[in-house]
């Protein structure tokens, strides 16, 4: 659907049906529901309201991004990553599980890209990937399977799950930053060696942000520079994403690339931060060798 993305952990965005429910504190502010149903009133939110499927154009571009591979990996050194999807949910119990099992085949035409299956109903990805019409060796290579959880209490229930799931590459999603977040906390099970492993070790990537809009919530610096450390500790790449609205808004950035002073006049509901300087000191990384070959 964008061919150029301005999310900062992708290149491109792939949306194959449009509409969602919110399942969670992190969806209150959902940018998609404020975009496609409140502003446009395209598509409606909610349980019982039928998702859009978009055009067969727009089911053509990752088609052209896959013909397109080799001079992608010049220019940029590795394959493009398609996140998909900004405006729906993947694993939506309300989208019809045809177009699913289409979304997956276009993923198997497409073996030169990485897709970024971001959701937040990772406990239905398990099944779902034994419905009719699905790959029968299950998650293909090229697929980044990814959770968002907000909070401790989401991060407890959901982490597990994904794991569980055979993926290539797992990533975690804390964005919206709700609470403090200790990955450290969360236990597995290790089955070849019958024992209990910390879940951050099977990670391969973090990312992190707070929330934007008009009503975002608060996230404090603490919560992410903690994460920030548990991810160096563990060998874990990570990305800080963005503060979100209501920090403020960038005035300058200090001779340290690494850091930017905020106006607070902005934003800081919590008169703390003022011209606090974001302290993410520690390489930012994404996840940049999994095998992976042009």
């Amino acid at each position: 659907m964008a061919e150029n993305s301005k999310i900062e952990w992708c290149d491109s965005t792939f949306n194959p049906w449009i509409g969602c429910t919110n399942v969670g504190p992190g969806c209150d502010h959902c940018y998609a529901e404020a975009l496609m149903d409140k502003r446009w009133r395209r598509v409606q939110w909610g349980i019982g309201k039928p998702r859009e499927r978009t055009s067969a154009a727009n089911w053509k571009q990752p088609l052209l991004w896959e013909k397109e591979h080799d001079a992608f990996a010049l220019m940029h050194g590795r394959r493009r990553r398609v996140f998909c999807a900004s405006l729906a949910d993947v694993f939506d119990n309300q989208a019809p599980a045809a177009w699913r099992a289409e979304l997956f085949a276009l993923i198997g035409l497409t073996p030169h890209l990485d897709w970024l299956l971001l959701t937040k109903r990772i406990g239905n990805v398990k099944q779902m990937l034994e419905q009719p019409g699905m790959p029968k060796d299950g998650m293909p290579a090229n697929v980044w399977l990814g959770a968002t959880v907000v909070n401790q209490e989401e991060a407890d229930r959901d982490i597990p799950k994904l794991l569980a799931v055979p993926a290539r590459v797992r990533f975690l999603s804390i964005e919206p930053m709700l609470g403090p977040v200790d990955l450290g906390a969360v236990w597995v099970p290790n089955v070849v060696l019958r024992n209990m492993v910390m879940a951050i070790y099977r990670l391969d990537w973090v990312i992190c942000g707070g929330e934007s809009g008009p009503k975002a919530r608060p996230m404090n610096v603490e919560w992410a520079r903690r994460l920030r450390d548990q991810c160096f500790d563990a060998g874990v790449p990570f990305m800080f994403k963005q503060w979100g609205a209501w920090l403020g808004k960038p005035v300058a950035y200090t001779e340290n690339p690494a850091y930017v002073a905020w106006d607070a006049d902005e934003g800081d509901p919590t008169g703390i931060l003022l011209r606090m300087a974001v302290a993410i000191d520690k390489p930012i990384l994404t996840p940049s060798d999994f095998g992976e070959s042009a």
